[in-house]
């Protein structure tokens, strides 16, 4: 099971909002370090595996939660 070190609610945020706020919260973390990014926009499941793969972070995958999706982050170096 993966350690969620933060969770970041960006539910009724539209894009690119949750990528932003994503790449704000991953600066206070340490590499390695994973957040949970709570989010309903639906760009988000195209936004947020392109950020990963653009900023050097690892997306980890996502999950359907209760009327939002639930994407996992690990900070890379």
């Amino acid at each position: 099971m993966t350690e969620i070190k933060e969770t970041l609610d960006a539910i009724g945020l539209l894009c690119p909002l949750p990528v932003l706020k994503a790449r704000k919260r991953l600066k206070s973390l340490q590499p390695g370090q994973v957040l949970e990014l709570l989010a309903d926009d639906p760009a988000a499941v195209i936004d947020v595996p392109h950020f990963c793969n653009e900023a050097g972070h690892e997306f980890l995958g996502h999950s359907a939660g209760t009327g939002h999706q639930v994407y996992l982050i690990r900070k890379g170096s």
